[in-house]
């Protein structure tokens, strides 16, 4: 998020950021020291659980939006607008602990407010603790308009003096705009604070006689009828049908709209009743903005009054990943209202200007465009495919030199000799019998030494030869395929194994192992050769961006 947030700054260069709610996933949970929870899941989390989730949002925004200010890059007048709460930041309704408001209200600043863009009036309402209105009360159990006045009473009185606080802020941006001072002035005498009436006596009646469109900004959206469609944007739920000939969509669509309930500590619309309240209170709306469904959905609001022939309501898409959708975004606003010489909007100025003229004209004040972002989980899953793929081609390349390698070595015969011999004759024939007297007569023949009788000595039978098989002269009754050593000891103790059969298999081992050395050895260093650039040049991406 944050390398988005610097993106969108290099290349959109906005004035303002507005955020609709949610900044935290579990703020209502992690409860400031000496508030009671309900989920016992939760008792290891609290305020400096919470303190450091402010910090990191912080980290990402504050610190981004920041930094470029110091560095002289945008003009003054740039806002950045997070005190909207949402039901994941205090709860919902009569679920709400005035604790965790208060501290939200600290950090961020009052829900209900209004600021003056683009010369544009943007109320920002705290519909969360408004919808505790006409709600049971979970400490005393009471419903109707005196439960729950701790939660929704401080909204309540806010619509209530909205239409003069818009009148004073309005009256202070024209001021501001017109190089002239900026709060109001102050009579130069001494007033009594504890006079009912010091406000009206200490600042002077608002001038500005004109008005600005009025932008609403609410966490939960307005009530609509039930199946509403939210048009072709929305991701999760698309249109089950295409447009038709005029390219309207139908605005009956169940699987494109948001569903009409609610639950524990959620409700995905607003009632009809805090709805009509708002409109009416506000007055002037030509634009809704809302949250809490983390997806878009873009809805005209036909039973509303308006100059335009209804209420547009676009729900933001949220701006994380993890939320549920797979292409994150944000919406871009453009905001064209000009005042003239007499501080009105030019494009009602005229005075022989038509009501339809009238209507397109305050239209054409506001235009929204949906920017998505990039689709991340796709791009781990890709570089992690890749991943798989640069190992394994790696893996092949260290296996193909390793066999390049043993091509340039001489080969050798199975003794381990490098040069070739003639190679020995495999003739199944049995070897020749001698006696063991003749042998021994022809041996001191040719040796000189004397012959040593045989002839007094004694013959014994092994008693694990064969019928017919003796052990002096090694008589086997069948030479045919049978080894000249049949003992059974033999293989039992390893005597029928030669010494060059030994050497041959612990060679051979060997060989098995010194190639799969040289593989891992040829696989580590070009996993270095190749990663070790690619781990520099991420680092220095990360650092720029």
């Amino acid at each position: 998020m944050r390398k988005s947030l610097t993106i969108i700054q290099d290349s959109l260069d906005p004035k303002t950021v507005v955020f609709l709610g949610d900044l935290f996933d579990g703020g209502r949970e992690w409860l400031p020291p000496g508030t009671s929870g309900s989920d016992p899941r939760w008792r290891n989390y609290g305020e400096d659980y919470w303190v450091k989730e402010y910090k990191r949002f912080g980290n990402i925004f504050f610190n981004e939006w920041s930094r470029r200010a110091r560095a002289g890059l945008h003009p003054d007048h740039r806002k950045i607008l997070a005190g909207l709460p949402g039901n994941h930041d205090l709860g919902l309704g009569s679920g709400i602990k005035i604790p965790v408001r208060r501290r939200f209200n600290a950090f961020f600043g009052d829900g209900n407010r209004i600021d003056v863009i683009g010369n544009h009036t943007f109320v920002s309402l705290d519909t969360v603790s408004l919808s505790a209105k006409r709600q049971q009360d979970s400490a005393t159990g009471r419903q109707g308009e005196g439960s729950n006045h701790e939660i929704w009473g401080p909204v309540d009185e806010f619509l209530g003096n909205l239409r003069s606080e818009k009148r004073r802020v309005l009256d202070r941006a024209v001021r501001m705009q017109n190089n002239q001072v900026e709060n109001d002035l102050m009579f130069h005498h001494v007033v009594d604070t504890r006079d009912p009436h010091v406000s009206k006596s200490v600042h002077t009646a608002s001038k500005y006689e004109g008005s600005m469109p009025s932008v609403l900004l609410t966490h939960v959206p307005l009530y609509r009828a039930k199946d509403t469609a939210c048009g072709p944007l929305r991701e999760r739920s698309p249109p089950s049908t295409k447009p038709g000939k005029d390219g309207e969509y139908l605005e009956k669509d169940p699987g494109n709209a948001i569903r009409v309930e609610y639950g524990f500590q959620y409700q995905n619309v607003l009632t009809p009743d805090i709805s009509k309240e708002i409109i009416d209170k506000v007055g002037d709306i030509q634009m809704v903005f809302s949250g809490d469904d983390h997806d878009y959905c873009e809805v005209l609001h036909r039973g509303y009054t308006s100059p335009s022939g209804g209420i547009r309501e676009i729900t933001v898409k949220a701006f994380s990943w993890a939320m549920g959708v797979r292409r994150p975004g944000f919406l871009l606003l453009s905001l064209w209202n000009p005042l003239d010489e007499r501080d009105r909007a030019v494009d009602r100025s005229s005075e022989d200007q038509d009501a339809s003229s009238a209507k397109q004209q305050q239209h054409r004040t506001l235009q929204t465009h949906l920017c998505l972002l990039p689709n991340q989980l796709t791009i781990f899953i890709r570089y992690l495919f890749l991943l798989v793929i640069t190992l394994f081609a790696l893996l092949v390349r260290a296996a193909r030199a390793r066999n390049d390698t043993n091509s340039h070595v001489p080969k050798t015969n199975m003794n381990g000799h490098v040069l070739p011999f003639t190679p020995k004759s495999k003739s199944t024939t049995p070897p020749p019998y001698h006696n063991s007297s003749t042998a021994s007569a022809n041996q001191s023949h040719t040796n000189g030494l004397a012959i040593r009788s045989t002839a007094g000595r004694i013959r014994v039978t092994s008693p694990y030869s064969s019928p017919g098989t003796t052990t002096n002269d090694r008589t086997t009754k069948n030479y045919s395929g049978v080894p000249l050593h049949d003992d059974p000891l033999d293989e039992r103790w390893g005597r029928g194994r030669s010494h060059d059969e030994d050497d041959d298999r612990s060679k051979r081992k060997g060989t098995v192992e010194s190639q799969l050395g040289r593989v891992w050895r040829e696989f580590r260093t070009s996993l270095l050769i190749v990663g070790l650039p690619v781990a520099i040049w991420w680092i220095y991406l990360a650092g720029k961006y």
